[in-house]
């Protein structure tokens, strides 16, 4: 499973009230979600009158999809028409439903086995590859190798 995860910024010229700003933000969702089946939510202070933090997501089996539609997503964005595109953070996570916490180690309580997020189930090199060449956010890759070296700790093959 791969989640891929877009915040932007999105300036509002013009505004000359909430329900200016309101009409701008829900039109780009509706249509972000209507088109890319993403979902899509306004992270920021929604009292702000000219400006607004929105993120989307969108889940598939493979890398190369997610990045498609965030691609897709991101040529959009740029030919705003109602506002400007400032800001745009984009990561990308290839994860297996253990390291989410859908899977738990019954001999531990609350804890969530943590499995390898870089690689998945092993069975796509070529996306797993991919995946990892796009974490370039240096927070994101040292939340996988954190992850490596507590599932390696938690599983005994840790010997440091």
């Amino acid at each position: 499973m791969v989640l891929g995860v877009l915040q932007f910024q999105v300036l509002i010229h013009g505004a000359e009230s909430l329900k200016d700003k309101r009409r701008v933000i829900q039109s780009l969702k509706d249509r972000l979600h209507r088109e890319h089946m993403v979902s899509v939510a306004e992270v920021g202070d929604p009292d702000m009158l000219n400006f607004g933090v929105l993120a989307l997501a969108v889940v598939a089996r493979d890398g190369q999809r997610v990045a498609e539609v965030l691609d897709a997503v991101t040529l959009k964005l740029r030919e705003l028409r109602d506002g400007e595109i400032g800001e745009i953070d984009r990561q990308v996570l290839h994860a297996s439903a253990g390291w989410l916490g859908g899977l738990r180690d019954e001999t531990e309580s609350e804890t969530p086995r943590v499995l390898d997020p870089k690689s998945g189930d092993g069975s796509d090199a070529e996306t797993d590859a991919l995946i990892h060449e796009r974490a370039l956010e240096a927070d994101v890759i040292e939340q996988i190798e954190q992850a490596e070296r507590e599932a390696r700790r938690q599983l005994g093959g840790d010997a440091a």
